[in-house]
């Protein structure tokens, strides 16, 4: 069985069953119960046409439902008159289904779960093991997603930056459950790309190509967090990073700046530089003094003073970051950091514990825990609040 044939057709005949007048959440159902025939039938007698069988097994099994409704015996009429036998048409309407799942009503998460499903091909069971949540729940959410957009009709244009968001969202959740969400993502975009031509879509495709290739290098082998300045850059995936500068180039040539391309082009410069110390820092701001005027985004200014802080020492990062609510989501750590290349341990050594208390993830904390527990015992060796300048950070 294919599995990888199952999920690039599922989406087109989503598309062929609501288009055919069924609602969406009636004729989701309606393939997945294909989708399980498919599974059952194909490996002893695989179709000819595997995306016009799908259409009519589903298109069968969405009628059997509608008949078997009682509150819709009035369009009885209609649903039995199946469309002529004939070849599936081959227009790809798997765009229009992308600007369904990441409808405005709903919520990111019913959105995300949505798009896993229904252009995804991932089974509720497969999305719920991904979010470490019980199946049940997952359900649910989808179905209540299903329903949110029965009723919306897929002649509108829709919004591509909510897509987008949509699967950078996915992607961000990395890994977990036997489902590789970072890998599913690129999948999707490469899809929407072949589906639209829109700079900003090829910006997001080579960010997460350019973030995906350092995978590798990412985890220490106890389970711990690498800094990038830290990574084992012969682990880097060299084909994936020339394909996405490639990807790259090619739309910034349009000269159609989006805000992923901003942040494409800052992954770029990290994975150019053969060592950290010869990273790019002084067009890395420049490139978050963009980003920041796209999108005037406090996370994109907090990573552009500890940009600033490379470029033009950590006093000028401290300074950047001086301007900034505390309260932002790893503010804490950055300062650390900023202290800890500016020679004062005993302030980053308090920060990177502080910051340990309001990490999100265990691995984060850990890592910060880590970072503070290395500094006190430099400062308790030394019995020095401050380091020469020309010391530097520990590495």
């Amino acid at each position: 069985m294919d599995e990888a044939l199952l999920r690039s057709l599922t989406p087109s005949v989503l598309t062929v069953l609501v288009r055919r007048g069924a609602d969406f959440a009636a004729a989701e159902d309606a393939v997945q119960e294909a989708l399980v025939e498919a599974v059952r039938g194909w490996p002893a007698d695989p179709p000819r046409d595997p995306k016009g069988w799908l259409v009519t097994v589903a298109w069968r099994k969405f009628l059997d439902a509608a008949r078997a409704d009682t509150a819709r015996r009035r369009r009885e009429d209609r649903l039995d008159e199946e469309p002529p036998p004939g070849p599936t048409p081959s227009a790809d309407d798997t765009l229009h289904l992308y600007f369904l799942c990441a409808h405005p009503s709903l919520t990111p998460s019913s959105a995300v779960a949505l798009t896993l499903r229904a252009v995804g091909g991932l089974t509720t069971r497969q999305i719920a093991q991904a979010y470490l949540v019980p199946e049940a729940t997952m359900a649910q959410r989808i179905s209540r997603a299903k329903r949110t957009v029965s009723g919306v009709r897929l002649d509108r244009p829709g919004d591509v930056a909510t897509v987008l968001r949509v699967l950078y969202l996915v992607f961000n959740e990395g890994y977990s459950g036997d489902v590789d969400l970072a890998a599913e993502a690129i999948r999707l975009t490469r899809q929407l790309a072949a589906s639209i031509d829109h700079p900003e879509v090829a910006g997001l495709l080579a960010l997460m190509l350019l973030h995906h290739a350092r995978r590798a290098s990412r985890i220490a082998p106890d389970g711990g967090l690498v800094p990038l300045a830290e990574q084992d850059r012969t682990r880097w995936d060299t084909a994936s990073i020339a394909e996405g500068v490639q990807i790259l180039q090619t739309a910034l040539a349009r000269d159609r700046l989006g805000e992923f391309q901003a942040q494409a082009a800052i992954a770029a410069l990290h994975a150019d530089a053969p060592e950290a110390e010869e990273t790019d820092w002084v067009q890395i701001v420049e490139w978050y003094d963009e980003l920041v005027r796209l999108t005037d985004n406090p996370v994109a200014r907090l990573n552009r003073a500890v940009a600033v802080g490379e470029a033009d020492g950590p006093r000028a990062g401290l300074t950047a970051l001086a301007a900034l609510d505390d309260s932002l989501p790893r503010h804490t750590a950055v300062a650390a950091y900023l202290h800890e290349r500016d020679g004062d341990l005993e302030a980053a050594a308090r920060l990177y514990a502080e910051a340990a208390h309001k990490a999100s993830s265990l691995a984060e904390r850990d890592h910060l825990t880590r970072q503070a527990a290395r500094l006190n015992t430099r400062f308790d060796a030394r019995g020095s609040t401050r380091l020469d300048a020309r010391e530097g950070p520990a590495r």
